[in-house]
C-alpha cells in the first residue's frame, strides 16, 4: 500500500522534530524502568513492556524522519506502511530484549555492555532490512562496512548511556533526573546517527536516481509525527496508572505493615515491635559495655474492672494507664505485651537503684485515681524488672522480666521485683509439672484420701472428707498445695474438681455395696461455684452410681462463697434442691456478714484451724471459737472443727459444743482400702468405733433419670 504526500517541511525541522521525539522516547522507557518494580511477574511484563514500547517508537521517529530527508526536491512521494509497521513492531521486541538482557546478571556482573551491542546492531541490520523492502531497491546499498558502522555508532551510544545511568544510579533525586535527561539525549543522537548513515551513503551513491530514492523513503509526514506522539502519550497515561496504583497498594501494603506492628487500642508499639527494639538497645549497650533494664509492668484487678464495668469501661483503664507510661518514659520506649501488661526500657547507662527508682514512680503514677464510669478508683501495679546483660540473654529477657513480674504479684502486688535465676528454675519445675498433671488423670496417678470426721459427743467416726492426692512416678507423693494452685492459675481445677465428684460417688458406691454408709464431704473451688453446670454434674454422678444425695457434703470456702455473693447464692440453692449437704469452710478467715450467711442453705460450719492451733494458749482463740459455734447453733448450723492435734484441744472444743472433730490427734488421711477395713475390720490407727449408724439398712432407692430436673437423684425412701 502505498500514500502520495507533498513534503513541505525543511529538514532542520524534521530533525529537530527527531531530536525531540527520540529524547521524549527514550526519557519514557527510562522512566518505565525506574517507575515500576519487577516485585511480582505481572508487574514485571508491564515494565517490560512499557520501556520497549518506548524506546521502539523512539526508534521509529528516527528512521521515519531520516527517510523524509532522503527525497528534497520531489513533488510526490510514496510510503509504505506495511513496512513502517513492521520496523515499528520489531524495534519494540529488539527493545525490549535489550533492555531486559541489560538487566540480568552473568557470574555477578550486570550484562549491559552486551544488550548496548546487540541493541545497537538490531538496528542498524533493521533498518537496512525494512528500508529496503520498503523501497524495492534489494541490498545494492548494504554492505557489511555500511551495516558495521551503523551498528558501532547505535552501539556506542547505547553503552555511554547505559554507563551515564549505572554511574549516577543511587544519587539523589535531582542528580538521578540530570543523568537521565543525559542518558536520553545521547541515545537520541546516536539513533539519528545510527540510522542516518546508510540513508548518507546510499543518497550519494552514484546513479542512484532521486526520485526513486524519494519514492521509497519518504514518509507520510501525519504518521512519522502525529502516530508516535500518540502511542507515547499512551504509554505516558500507562505509566501514571500503572505508578499510581503501586503506590496505592504500597501505601496500603505499608499501613497493613505498620498496624501490625502497633497495638490497635493503644497505638503502642505490640510485642512483635518491641523485641527490635530491645534488640537494637542491646546491639547499642554491646558496643558501650552498658547495661539496660526492662520493666514489665502488669495492672492488679484489671481483669475485675472488665467484669465490673464492662470491656469498654476497661479498654479506657488500659489507655490512661497507657498514656500515664508515655508522660514518664519515652514513646518510642513503651509497648503493650499483652491485656493488661506493658514493656518500658529504660536505656543505658543505669543500674538497679536507678530502675527500681523508675519503677517506684511509675507505681505512684499508676496508684493516681481512674475516673471508671463516673466513679473514683484506685488501681495498683506490679512490675517485673529484668537488667541486660546481668539477667540473661536479650531472647529471654521479656520471659525474665514475665517472671520477676509473677514474683511481685505473688507478693500480694503493688510493688516490683528483680529478676532471679531461681524464679526460672521454679517457672521451669512448674511447666514440667503441669505438664505431668495435665497427663496424670489419664495414668490414673490421682486418688483421694479420706481423713475421718468424729462425732464429738460419742467419739465415733460418722463421715469423712475426701482429699485428692497426687502420686507422681517420679516425685512421689505431691502436695496438695503444690498442684493445686497450678490447677487453679492454668485452667485445670474444673477438671479435677469433675473427677473428684465422679470418684468419690464411686467410693461411696463401693463402700455402701459392703455395707457402710459413709458420708463423703468433697471441696468445691471458686472456679467450680462459676460453672453454671456444676449442679448438673453432682446430680449426674448420683444418678450414675445410684448413691443417695445425702452421702454427699459440698464444702465451700467463706472466701469463695463472698467473692460473688449473687452467683455463689443461686449455685447453693441448686445443690441444695438435688439434696446434698453444704458446709461452710474455713470460718472466721473471710468477711462474711451474719445476714448473708443467714440466707445461704447451708447444713455446718467448719472452724478453720488457726483458731484451734491455740485454743490451749490463747483466751482470745477460745472466745473466737465458743462465739462461732454460738452463732452456728442459733442459725441451727452443725460445727466442725478441723485441726485437732492435741487431746487439750479435744477436751475444750467438747466442752465448747462442738459437733464434729477432725485431726491427726484421731486420723490422718488413708486410702479408701485402708479406711475400709478400718470401718469393717476393725483395722484402724487407733481404739476408735465407727457409728453404727453408717451400717444400718436402708430401703432401695428409686431416681428420676430426666437431666433438666435439678433433684434428679433425691431418694424417695
Amino acid at each position: 500500500m502505498y500514500i502520495e504526500l507533498d513534503p513541505t517541511l525543511n529538514p532542520v525541522v524534521w530533525i529537530a522534530l527527531a531530536l525531540a521525539g527520540c529524547g521524549m522516547a527514550a526519557q519514557l522507557a527510562l522512566s518505565w524502568v525506574e517507575l515500576v518494580p519487577r516485585s511480582t511477574t505481572a508487574s514485571g511484563a508491564a515494565r517490560l513492556a512499557g520501556s520497549g514500547a518506548s524506546m521502539g517508537t523512539g526508534l521509529w521517529i528516527a528512521h521515519a524522519a531520516l527517510e523524509s530527508l532522503q527525497g528534497p526536491g520531489t513533488t510526490y512521494l510514496h510510503y509504505s506502511v506495511v513496512a513502517e509497521a513492521f520496523f515499528w513492531f520489531f524495534s519494540v521486541i529488539l527493545s525490549s530484549l535489550a533492555l531486559m538482557w541489560s538487566e540480568t546478571e552473568f557470574r555477578g556482573r550486570q550484562q549491559w555492555k552486551p544488550a548496548a551491542a546487540f541493541l545497537g546492531a538490531s538496528i542498524a541490520v533493521l533498518h537496512v532490512v525494512s528500508s529496503s523492502l520498503a523501497a524495492g531497491l534489494g541490498h545494492a546499498y548494504t554492505t557489511l562496512a555500511v551495516t558495521a558502522s551503523a551498528a558501532a555508532i547505535c552501539a556506542g551510544g547505547a553503552t555511554f548511556a547505559f554507563w551515564i545511568l549505572r554511574r549516577f544510579s543511587g544519587t539523589d533525586r535531582r542528580t538521578l533526573g540530570m543523568a537521565r535527561t543525559a542518558a536520553s539525549s545521547v541515545w537520541a543522537v546516536s539513533m539519528l546517527g545510527g540510522l542516518s548513515l546508510p540513508a548518507m551513503l546510499h543518497t550519494n551513491m552514484p546513479g542512484a536516481p532521486a526520485t526513486a530514492v524519494a519514492a521509497a523513503y519518504v514518509p507520510l509526514t501525519a504518521l512519522g509525527s502525529v502516530g508516535p506522539t500518540v502511542i507515547l502519550y499512551i504509554l505516558r497515561i500507562l505509566l501514571r496508572l500503572h505508578v499510581r496504583t503501586y503506590f496505592v497498594r504500597l501505601h496500603e501494603s505499608r499501613k497493613r505493615g505498620e498496624q501490625a506492628l502497633v497495638d490497635p487500642l493503644t497505638r503502642l508499639c505490640n510485642r512483635h515491635r518491641f523485641e527490635g527494639t530491645i534488640a537494637e538497645a542491646a546491639q547499642h549497650a554491646d558496643e558501650k559495655s552498658e547495661q539496660f533494664a526492662l520493666l514489665l509492668v502488669g495492672i492488679d484487678g484489671c481483669k475485675l474492672v472488665n467484669q465490673t464495668f464492662g470491656y469498654s469501661e476497661g479498654d479506657a483503664v488500659i489507655c490512661e494507664v497507657s498514656r500515664r507510661l508515655r508522660i514518664l518514659a519515652k514513646p518510642q520506649m513503651v509497648g503493650r505485651l499483652s491485656g493488661d501488661q506493658f514493656l518500658v526500657l529504660l536505656p543505658g547507662p543505669i543500674d538497679t537503684r536507678d530502675a527500681s527508682s523508675f519503677a517506684t514512680r511509675l507505681l505512684g503514677s499508676i496508684s493516681k485515681p481512674f475516673d471508671i464510669a463516673g466513679t473514683k478508683t484506685n488501681l495498683t501495679a506490679s512490675i517485673g524488672i529484668a537488667m541486660y546483660p546481668e539477667h540473661g540473654a536479650v531472647t529471654r529477657l521479656i520471659a525474665h522480666a514475665e517472671a520477676a513480674l509473677s514474683c511481685a504479684k505473688n507478693a500480694g502486688g503493688a510493688t516490683h521485683s528483680f529478676f532471679d535465676a531461681h524464679l526460672v528454675n521454679r517457672s521451669r519445675e512448674q511447666s514440667e509439672l503441669l505438664r505431668d498433671l495435665r497427663a496424670a488423670l489419664d495414668r490414673s496417678e490421682l486418688q483421694l484420701y479420706y481423713q475421718p470426721k468424729i462425732h464429738a459427743a460419742s467419739g465415733e467416726v460418722s463421715s469423712a472428707e475426701a482429699l485428692i492426692r497426687w502420686h507422681h512416678p517420679q516425685r512421689g507423693m505431691v502436695s496438695p498445695s503444690v498442684f493445686i494452685p497450678l490447677a487453679e492459675r492454668y485452667g485445670l481445677i474444673n477438671i479435677l474438681g469433675k473427677w473428684v465428684i465422679g470418684e468419690a460417688c464411686r467410693q461411696a458406691r463401693l463402700w455402701r455395696d459392703s455395707g457402710m454408709r459413709m458420708r463423703i464431704a468433697i471441696n468445691l473451688s471458686v472456679q467450680q461455684l462459676r460453672q453454671h453446670d456444676l449442679a448438673e454434674q453432682i446430680s449426674s454422678a448420683l444418678r450414675l452410681h445410684q448413691i443417695n444425695p445425702d452421702l454427699i457434703t459440698c464444702e465451700i470456702t467463706e472466701s469463695s462463697a463472698m467473692e460473688d455473693t449473687t452467683v455463689t447464692a443461686k449455685i447453693l440453692h441448686q445443690l441444695d434442691q438435688i439434696g446434698v449437704h453444704i458446709s461452710i469452710d474455713d470460718f472466721g478467715t473471710g468477711h462474711s456478714s451474719l445476714s448473708y450467711l443467714r440466707k445461704l442453705p447451708a447444713d455446718e460450719l467448719k472452724i478453720d484451724r488457726s483458731f484451734v492451733q491455740d485454743l490451749e494458749t490463747s483466751e482470745d482463740a477460745r472466745k473466737v471459737a465458743s462465739a462461732v459455734i454460738n452463732l452456728a447453733k442459733a442459725l441451727d448450723l452443725k460445727v466442725v472443727a478441723e485441726g485437732v492435734e492435741t487431746e487439750g484441744q479435744n477436751l475444750i472444743l467438747r466442752q465448747l459444743g462442738c459437733d464434729q472433730l477432725q485431726g491427726y490427734l484421731f486420723a490422718k488421711p488413708m486410702s479408701a482400702t485402708a479406711l475400709g477395713e478400718w470401718a469393717i475390720h476393725d483395722v484402724g490407727p487407733r481404739t476408735l468405733s465407727f457409728s453404727s449408724a453408717l451400717f444400718k439398712h436402708t430401703q432401695p432407692m428409686e431416681f428420676d433419670d430426666t437431666p433438666a430436673d435439678p433433684s434428679a437423684g433425691r431418694a424417695i425412701a
